[in-house]
C-alpha cells in the first residue's frame, strides 16, 4: 500500500480515538438524558487533524445505578462512497483445491487484468492493498485490487457490470464505504458501560434454558427483565450443519458447561454473576471413564460427525479453528445434557443414556431425546465401539471436564458462573492484538475466505474490559450504505482501546449484531427480515 493509504489507515484510527473518547473517557455518572455538542473542540482535536470534518454526537442514558449506555453517530461529511465494480481474481481453495474468488490478486494477475480490460474499453483502477494490523499475518503487501467505475445507485453499477462480465470478467458489485482505504461517511455505536462496584445486579450469558434454540436478544432480553442485552458468540444457522441455535464454540451458563471450545478462541468469562470479569483464550478437553477405561468426548450438544467452525482433533478438512466453516469426522463421542430440548441426532452408532447419577440407563440405537436429568452419549465409529463396550446398564460412566485459558490456568465453574466465545481476540493487555489467522477467521494462504469477514466494514458486537473492570458492551451497525457502514477488525480494536479497554474481543456480528435497552431493541440489524434470533446472549439483569 503507497503512503497516502497508510496516512488515511492511521487518521482513521485516530478519528476513532477521539470520537469514541466523548462516550466513555467522558463523565460515567450523568444522570438522565445529556446530548453532547458536536465533537468537543478538545478530544478532537487532539486525536485527529482539524480538516477530518469529522462529527459525533453522542446521547446518554443511566439505565441503572452503574449500568450506562451511550449512543452515537460519528459522520464523515468529506467522505463520498460510491458504488463500484471490483474485478475478482481467480484463486484455488487451500483445502479443497477448487476454483475460488478474492477481491485481491497478485501484481502480476492485475497489471494483466488492467491490460485486458483497456483493451476492452474499460478504464481501470488499479489499487495495492496492505495487511492490516493483525498479530499473526504478513505484513507489507496483501494483494492488488482492480476496480472499474464510480456509480450512484447499486442499479447503475449492476448495469455497468452486466456488460464487464459479457467481456468475460468475473467481478461484484461494492459500496466503497466499506472498504478499510477510504473513511466511511457514517457509523451508528451503541455502547454499555457495566460498573461492578455501583451496579447491584448481575451480568451472565444465557441460551435461555435450550441449547438448540434461537431467539432474538430482545425477546430474550424482554423475557428476562433485563436492563441490556447484547447478542452473543457463533451458532448454527443451517440444519445442514447439525441443529440451528446449538453454539459453534465454547458456551457455558449457570456454571454448565454445553458447548466446547473451538480451538484455542477468545472467550468473555462472567464470575460470579459478573462481578469479576476477564477475557482469555480458552480450550476445553472433556473425557469419560468407564472403570479403568476411558475415551475423549469431542463435543457437547452438537450433530456427531460436524463440526462447525472446525477446531477438533480429527476433523477434516483441518483441526484449526476455520470460521463458518463445517468440518466433518467419523470417530468421536458426544455429551449431550439435559438444556439440549429437542429431538437427538440418529444414524450409525451407539447411544448410552445415562442418569443424574451417571449410572447407565440403557444403551442402544441413537434416538429419543434428553429426559431432565439425564446425560446421552453419542459415539460414532470407533467411539460406538467403545460405548458398546464399556457401557453397561447399572455401571457408572463419569465426566471430567477441563477448561484452561492460554496460560493453562484451570477455569472452576462455579454456578453464578458463564462463558460466552466468538473470535477473534481484538485487544490483549491494553494493546492491539487481533490474531485472526490463528483463530481462524481469514487464511492468509487463501485470500477467497475471510477476506470481506475481516478486512471490509462490517456491522460487530464485540466486549471489552477497562482498567477499572467496568464491561463494555459495544455494538455498530452496518451493510446500511448511506445508513452505517461498519467497522474492520482493525477499526473495532482501535475502538475499543478508545473507550479505555485493556482486553476486547469480537462477538457474533453482521446480522446478529443487537443491543437491547429494557427489552427494545436500540440498534439497526443489517438482515432485511429484521433482528435475527441467534444463540446465545449477554443480559445485564436488575437485583431480583
Amino acid at each position: 500500500m503507497d503512503n497516502s493509504h497508510s496516512s488515511d489507515r492511521n487518521s482513521r484510527a485516530r478519528l476513532l480515538l477521539g470520537a469514541a473518547a466523548l462516550a466513555v473517557i467522558a463523565p460515567l455518572s450523568i444522570p438522565g438524558v445529556a446530548v453532547a455538542a458536536d465533537t468537543p473542540a478538545a478530544p478532537a482535536a487532539s486525536a485527529a487533524p482539524a480538516t477530518s470534518g469529522t462529527t459525533a454526537q453522542w446521547t446518554t442514558r443511566t439505565v441503572a445505578p452503574g449500568v450506562e449506555v451511550r449512543t452515537g453517530t460519528l459522520k464523515n461529511p468529506a467522505a463520498a462512497p460510491s458504488w463500484t465494480i471490483t474485478v475478482q481474481a481467480e484463486v484455488k481453495a487451500r483445502f479443497t483445491g477448487a476454483q475460488a474468488w478474492a477481491a485481491v490478486g497478485t501484481e502480476s494477475w492485475a497489471s494483466q487484468t488492467a491490460d485486458r480490460l483497456r483493451a476492452a474499453g474499460f478504464e481501470p483502477v488499479v489499487t495495492r492493498i496492505s495487511w492490516p494490523d493483525y498479530s499473526d499475518t504478513p505484513s507489507g503487501l496483501m494483494g492488488v485490487r482492480v476496480r472499474i467505475g464510480s456509480f450512484p445507485t447499486q442499479d447503475a453499477a449492476r448495469s455497468a457490470a452486466s456488460q464487464v462480465t459479457a467481456a468475460g470478467f468475473r467481478n461484484a458489485v461494492e459500496w466503497t464505504g466499506y472498504d478499510a482505504d477510504q473513511p466511511a461517511d457514517v457509523e451508528n455505536i451503541n455502547i454499555a458501560v457495566i460498573d461492578p462496584r455501583r451496579f447491584r445486579g448481575t451480568v451472565e450469558a444465557t441460551h435461555d434454558g435450550n441449547v438448540a434454540d434461537r431467539e432474538t436478544t430482545s425477546s430474550v432480553a424482554a423475557e428476562l427483565g433485563s436492563l441490556v442485552g447484547v447478542n452473543g458468540g457463533f451458532f448454527l444457522t443451517s440444519s445442514a450443519d447439525g441443529v440451528q441455535g446449538t453454539m459453534a464454540g465454547i458456551g457455558a451458563y449457570d456454571g454448565e458447561l454445553t458447548s466446547m471450545a473451538v480451538g484455542s478462541r477468545a472467550a468473555l468469562i462472567l464470575e460470579d454473576g459478573g462481578r469479576r470479569t476477564r477475557i482469555a483464550d480458552l480450550t476445553t478437553t472433556v473425557t469419560a471413564r468407564a472403570g479403568r477405561a476411558e475415551h475423549a468426548v469431542e463435543g457437547i450438544n452438537r450433530t456427531p460427525g460436524l463440526l462447525r467452525n472446525c477446531g477438533r482433533p480429527g476433523a477434516a478438512p483441518t483441526a484449526e479453528p476455520r470460521h463458518d466453516t463445517t468440518c466433518t469426522t467419523t470417530d468421536e463421542l458426544v455429551k449431550f445434557t439435559d438444556d439440549y430440548v429437542h429431538a437427538l441426532p440418529t444414524g450409525a452408532g451407539t447411544q448410552a443414556v445415562l442418569d443424574s447419577k451417571d449410572r447407565v440407563v440403557s444403551v442402544g440405537d441413537r434416538t429419543g431425546a434428553v429426559a431432565p436429568g439425564q446425560t446421552v452419549l453419542q459415539g460414532i465409529g470407533a467411539a460406538a465401539g467403545w460405548l458398546t463396550e464399556h457401557a453397561k446398564a447399572g455401571k457408572k460412566i463419569s465426566m471430567t471436564e477441563d477448561v484452561r485459558d492460554g496460560d493453562g490456568r484451570k477455569i472452576r465453574l462455579g454456578a453464578d458462573d458463564s462463558i460466552v466465545s466468538a473470535a477473534p481476540t481484538l485487544v490483549e493487555n491494553g494493546r492491539t492484538r487481533i490474531d485472526a489467522a490463528t483463530e481462524g477467521v481469514l487464511d492468509p494462504r487463501d485470500l477467497s475466505f475471510g477476506f470481506a469477514w475481516a478486512n471490509n466494514r462490517q456491522p460487530r458486537a464485540m466486549a471489552g474490559i477497562d482498567r477499572q473492570g467496568r464491561l463494555l458492551l459495544v455494538t455498530v451497525d452496518g451493510r446500511l450504505s448511506g445508513g452505517s457502514e461498519g467497522f474492520t477488525l482493525a477499526e473495532g480494536a482501535a475502538f475499543m482501546r478508545s473507550l479505555g479497554a485493556v482486553d476486547a474481543l469480537n462477538l457474533d456480528g453482521g446480522g446478529s449484531s443487537a443491543l437491547a435497552v429494557n427489552g427494545v431493541l436500540v440498534n439497526r440489524p443489517s438482515d432485511a427480515t429484521g433482528e435475527r434470533p441467534v444463540g446465545d446472549t449477554i443480559q445485564v439483569l436488575p437485583t431480583r
